[in-house]
């Protein structure tokens, strides 16, 4: 299974940017899929997180900033940022877990993404 992200860039703050993270495989089903990011010095930090049902999660430091979103039938999670600030700066990672095929059985997934830049100008 890999998962591909996408759509991270240099923008000023206030600005926004869109994130992409397509999953492709032998996946037999996903449950939760999310964002995390690393700041450089900093651990990797959870900023957003969907179930397959549509629940989410949010970070406090991105909440009314953030919007995520995905697509099941394209097993794609989606991150609106908007407002962007300094702060935002960091390696923004896609997340998903859930089963896959393995020959004739199912193994549990836990892949991540390349990992995309995002730097917020001030």
């Amino acid at each position: 299974v890999q998962l591909q992200a996408s759509g991270g860039g240099l923008v000023q703050a206030g600005g926004s940017l869109r994130l992409s993270c397509a999953a492709s495989g032998s996946i037999f089903s996903i449950n939760a899929m999310g964002w995390y990011r690393q700041a450089p010095g900093k651990q990797r930090e959870l900023v957003a997180a969907i179930t397959s049902g549509g629940s989410t999660n949010y970070a406090d430091s991105v909440k009314g900033r953030f919007t995520i979103s995905r697509d099941n039938a394209k097993n794609t999670v989606y991150l609106q940022m908007n407002s962007l600030k300094p702060e935002d700066t960091a390696v923004y990672y896609c997340n998903a877990d859930g089963a896959v095929v393995a020959g004739t059985s199912l193994s549990a997934l836990d892949a991540w993404g390349q990992g995309t830049q995002v730097t917020v100008s001030s």
